[in-house]
């Protein structure tokens, strides 16, 4: 067997596989978005079109908060589907073992876990904040105004920020030092060119003190002042809108708060939803895959599935919890995400490497 010409008991297990985990996605993702529409739609004063494209930005944000929980459910419908036509028996009579019955699982997966990775790099973790516009009735409505925040040994307060134009109306910097005005910069445009924010037309006003008493101050007027280094403009509005962040992003911003000694606890937090939190629902594929029985004669189906499907809905709750309380920043986001899912991968590879039997 090669990766480009898997065998035969691969390509079987791996497409009812994944013939499963997407009907299972689609099935619940569709089902997510039409209830959200449902209970929203006498707000969607919006065209017929609009309305479609509020249930698609739902539906991007039912897929990436629900594909772990699919990549397990599906795992619990391929293997009952096989102990049921009596399959897996057939597979072990053949010699095959749990660990190279796993392989096909697991390879698709970590696929599945690897596309919704790369997908939270781009517009697509944004879907919830477009359909929020869209509830809102505020088409083309993405000014954030009011902003006031921490840059370096600055502080800097903007009237408005229009995220899509890149562009920032009436923006003023000043340091202080102590109870000391040292400097103002004032600029009535500031334009964002992927890595620097430019003030145009600014005017810089230089305190002069004696004595600790503000004598006088003298006034420039400056083409062009570079500033807000990386700061960009979903970065800012994020950070003091509350809007959600794509992984490279909030990876960024992660950055930026580091360097201005910023508490990064809720972006943090957010990274790891996307990264980290996931990867339990790879761990749970191994724990029920070689937990649950193969055998029909072993097991009460009923009791198997409302077990198996119990555990996945406590461990997801357990961690969306805990993802709460780190954002709200009760607990460090890695004793909520990266500690749970350490034990729950730890347990994962032990009961990999310890469980040998191949009928049970």
């Amino acid at each position: 067997m090669s990766l480009f010409n898997p065998s035969l008991h691969f390509r079987y297990l791996a497409k009812l596989y994944i013939k499963n985990l997407l009907s299972i996605l689609f099935g619940l993702s569709f089902s997510f978005a039409a209830i959200d529409y449902f209970q929203h739609v006498q707000k969607l004063e919006l065209s017929s079109n609009y309305k479609i494209l509020y249930i698609f930005y739902m539906w991007q944000e039912a897929l990436g908060l629900l594909y772990p929980l699919a990549i397990v459910f599906a795992l619990i419908m391929t293997k009952l589907s096989l102990i049921k036509n009596n399959t897996m028996g057939a597979f072990h009579t053949f010699g095959y073992d749990k660990k190279r019955l796993f392989i096909p699982l697991f390879t698709v997966g970590s696929l599945t876990y690897l596309i919704f990775l790369i997908l939270h790099t781009t517009q697509f973790s944004y879907a919830k904040d477009k359909a929020e516009f869209l509830l809102e009735n505020k088409l083309g409505a993405y000014n954030v105004n009011d902003l006031f925040f921490k840059y370096n040994d600055t502080f800097v307060y903007i009237t408005k920020l229009d995220p899509i134009e890149k562009k920032i109306e009436d923006i003023t910097i000043f340091k202080v030092e102590g109870y000391q005005v040292r400097y103002t910069i004032n600029a009535p445009i500031a334009t964002f060119d992927g890595e620097i924010w430019t003030a145009h037309d600014a005017t810089l006003k230089t305190h002069i003190y004696e004595k600790n008493e503000l004598k006088r101050y003298t006034v420039e007027h400056k083409e062009r002042i570079e500033t807000l280094e990386g700061y960009k403009p979903k970065i800012i509005e994020s950070l003091y809108e509350g809007k959600a962040l794509n992984i490279i992003d909030a990876y960024t911003t992660w950055n930026l708060l580091n360097k201005q000694n910023i508490s990064s606890n809720k972006i943090r937090s957010s990274l790891y939803d996307k990264i980290v939190v996931p990867l339990f629902s790879i761990a749970l594929l191994l724990i029920l895959f070689f937990k649950l029985p193969f055998h029909a004669r072993m097991m009460n189906m009923g009791t198997v599935i409302a077990l198996s499907l119990a555990a996945t809905f406590v461990i997801w709750g357990i961690l969306f919890g805990l993802s709460q309380m780190a954002a709200n920043g009760i607990l460090l986001p890695e004793l909520t995400a990266i500690l749970p899912i350490v034990l729950l991968w730890a347990y994962a590879i032990y009961i990999y490497f310890t469980d040998e039997r191949s009928l049970t």
